[in-house]
């Protein structure tokens, strides 16, 4: 039995196509769905037909935007494979698929080399430690260079590329490859479906020859074994090599570089053919580490979740309960994620006998139900099993096991260690859950969420689609965690956050489509405030009203000055303090707590702009009252016309939100960086180099970062970077606020 489960797991590839947008991955997956004889008829980006850009707008825009899961069979294995986005705005799509992958394979441009996005995703693979091999494709287009592709894979991303292919022509004449392990030339007709082996051509055997010996003395140089080998025969094995260059790919120690034009269905088999050979099987990788809990062990830390929860950023204010639930679980897997950082972890191999364990590592609601796909680390589930779910703490139960191909599915009776699968059934597990055997509850380190770095407003057309805008908004939320839907307390704005316009053009064009909504999206407002930059003292104002019955009569005399810095931070959250400097009881206790709450009512309105007042100091220094027509009203008015009539007097300064942005670029893209900064009235605090990156932070006007994540990828061909926090208001200049 052990050893049938062992076959079983090394027959299995989980590996992700990774590439910057346009370099052909879709074409790529598309052609090896096709060569293992899951499609009879091969789809094709532009004329909408492909497998795994089933969504109408990946249709209608010819990109990649949502990670989409297919499987298939080659040479007695089966290889799971999901199909990312390469646009940069989806970046946390690829980030979630390669917490869950073993492999990946990397496809480069003939032409283009290494581009914005391919340095993005292979960082990315990086971080996760995701073997690799690299795939240049299009090597059949005008200016394409296969010797230039791989020289850019090694000045831009630093692995050591060894090529294991020799190209048959170039350009249009490309119509195959020389295999240098085997020493045997690979070539495609126009009409053919399939190579056809041979001789390696009389013209490239010197060539094939000159490559295959710098291949061998590469990788020699890396694996102890092939050096042996090298050093005894001057020659290596191809069984030698082929084992060599494996364990180099696991190790990350060097890249395996094939070649070839997916859309013409060359070098495909190969491809196919390599992943097999030296990608890793869920078998070869670590076993998987997690922190052991459940009832008990989440317990304990259920209040402190319950906190993170209140305070997180995001939260989604005044919304319902199924936004809440959304947000709350999310914030539990990032407080998760904190504490397996200093816990004692937990091993799970990749075993079809261990206790289950599996991570969720994406949600989307379909016509067959709600998809809950996950990575399955170690056990086995079966239709109708119980497992715990980490986020929410539950028991719930599996309704359906999918075999994902896009946006089709094929039932199955069980899922084993190794499988990446759908299930139906689950209702509170979010991307990052953990699901577990009840009676062995483990919690995996969830997949990392990017900060939003654009917002827009959005709003429905008609007071009646409001309640389902926003549930539209929360399930959006809930299936793409990058997205963050806030209610803005002061402007009451309905405000989505995203990572690039057009990721949130996306998700509100899917709304429309889906649900039928009109609605509208603009700018989110700016939450300008006032404050006092010169004050006024003495001003005696006297309020009296008599219309019949009780009358009203309140006198008071106030000084109003500017907070300093320390008492502004020492002061109420409003930046405003209140004292009594009244002798001889004229003005009694409960009246001065009357003018007090008059002040802070006058403080919702300044009179430049009708912002917000803050960072000032009020004293009640005298005052007087009547027998019968004083009263807590009356003062409490006479506190909110008093000080209302006192700012004007004031010279008053409106102030603009801003924030401490970090930018990280390369070097050579830092002049244009600051200059654009500069235009945005930024003011740079810091710059340094880190990494071979240049990081520069800056103070910048909010205002002014509408649209900047675009306008910086722009500078940069895509390979900028920013972060943004709050750090309070500044001065803003007068045509700032008329904007």
């Amino acid at each position: 039995m052990r050893n049938h489960l062992d076959r079983h797991l090394s027959a299995v590839r989980n590996l992700g196509i990774l590439a910057h947008v346009d370099a052909g991955k879709t074409t790529v997956t598309e052609r090896i769905l096709y060569a293992t004889g899951t499609t009879h008829k091969r789809g094709e980006v532009h004329d909408g037909t492909t497998i795994t850009d089933f969504d109408p707008q990946e249709r209608d825009r010819g990109i990649t935007i949502f990670a989409a899961a297919v499987s298939c069979d080659w040479d007695g294995h089966r290889i799971n494979l999901i199909d990312t986005p390469g646009h940069v705005d989806f970046a946390d799509e690829v980030e979630r698929s390669l917490r869950v992958l073993d492999g990946a394979v990397a496809v480069f441009d003939a032409v283009a080399g290494v581009e914005p996005q391919s340095e993005s995703v292979w960082r990315q693979a990086d971080r996760h430690g995701v073997p690799r091999i690299a795939f240049v494709n299009k090597l059949d287009r005008v200016g394409a260079d296969l010797d230039a592709a791989v020289a850019s894979i090694r000045e831009r991303l630093h692995p050591v590329p060894l090529v294991v292919q020799l190209p048959i022509g170039t350009e249009d004449g490309f119509t195959g490859v020389v295999d240098l392990l085997r020493m045997r030339a690979l070539t495609w007709s126009d009409g053919g479906e399939t190579a056809v082996e041979d001789d390696v051509p009389e013209g490239l055997r010197e060539e094939a020859l000159r490559r295959r010996r710098l291949l061998e003395e590469a990788v020699a140089e890396r694996h102890p074994a092939a050096l042996e080998e090298f050093c005894d025969r001057e020659t290596l094995s191809v069984e030698t090599l082929s084992g060599a260059l494996r364990e180099l790919t696991g190790t990350g120690d060097a890249v395996v570089v094939l070649c070839g034009s997916a859309y013409r269905n060359r070098g495909i088999e190969p491809l196919l053919d390599a992943v097999v050979a030296y990608l890793p099987s869920p078998s070869d990788v670590p076993p998987v580490c997690g922190t052991p809990g459940g009832v008990a062990g989440m317990r304990n830390t259920k209040g402190g979740m319950r906190d993170a929860a209140d305070g997180m950023h995001g939260t989604v204010h005044g919304m319902h309960e199924t936004a809440d639930r959304q947000r709350e679980s999310a914030d539990r897997q990032h407080e998760t994620a904190d504490r397996m950082q200093d816990a004692v972890g937990e091993q799970r191999p990749a075993d079809p006998a261990a206790p289950f364990a599996a991570l969720a590592f994406k949600v989307a609601a379909t016509p067959t139900g709600r998809l809950t796909y996950l990575r399955v680390y170690s056990g086995t589930i079966e239709k109708g099993d119980a497992v715990w779910e980490s986020g929410a703490r539950r028991i719930e139960r599996i309704g359906r096991i999918l075999r994902v191909q896009a946006d089709r599915h094929a039932q199955l009776e069980r899922a084993v260690a190794g499988d990446i699968v759908a299930v139906i059934g689950l209702k509170s597990a979010r991307a990052g859950s953990t699901l577990s055997a009840p009676g062995a509850p483990l919690v995996l380190e969830p997949p990392g969420v990017a900060d939003p770095v654009v917002s827009v407003a959005v709003e429905a057309r008609t007071s009646t689609d409001a309640d389902r805008l926003v549930s539209a908004l929360a399930r959006l939320a809930e299936e793409d965690p990058s997205l963050v839907v806030r209610t803005d307390p002061e402007t009451g704005q309905t405000v989505l956050s995203g990572m690039g316009e057009l990721h949130l053009e996306v998700a509100v064009e899917k709304i429309r489509r889906s649900l039928g909504l009109d609605v509208n999206v603009g700018r989110p407002r700016v939450t300008y405030r006032e404050t006092v930059a010169r004050g006024v003292s003495g001003l005696l104002f006297r309020h009296v009203k008599q219309d019949g019955g009780a009358g009203q009569f309140a006198q008071i005399v106030l000084d109003v000055e500017p907070l300093d810095a320390e008492e502004a931070g020492d002061g109420a959250e409003t930046g405003f303090t209140f004292r009594s400097a009244v002798v001889g009881g004229r003005v009694p206790q409960e009246y001065v707590r009357a003018v007090e709450a008059g002040c802070r009512d006058a403080l919702a309105e300044g009179p430049v702009g009708g912002h917000p007042v803050t960072g000032l100091r009020v004293t009640l220094t005298d005052g007087a009252t009547h027998v019968k027509d004083s009263s807590e009203m009356a003062f409490r008015t006479a506190g909110r016309l008093g000080l209302r009539e006192a700012l004007r007097g004031c010279a008053m300064v409106v102030l603009e939100p801003v924030v401490e942005v970090t930018v990280t670029v390369a070097e050579d893209a830092v002049g244009g960086v600051l200059g654009d900064l500069a235009a945005r009235r930024g003011r740079v605090t810091d710059s340094a180099v880190r990494g071979g990156s240049a990081v520069v932070t800056a103070t910048v006007p909010l205002a002014e970062l509408f649209g900047y994540a675009t306008r910086l990828r722009s500078r940069t061909q895509g390979r900028g970077t920013f972060s943004a926090r709050p750090t309070g208001y500044a001065p803003a200049p007068a045509t700032a606020t008329t904007r």
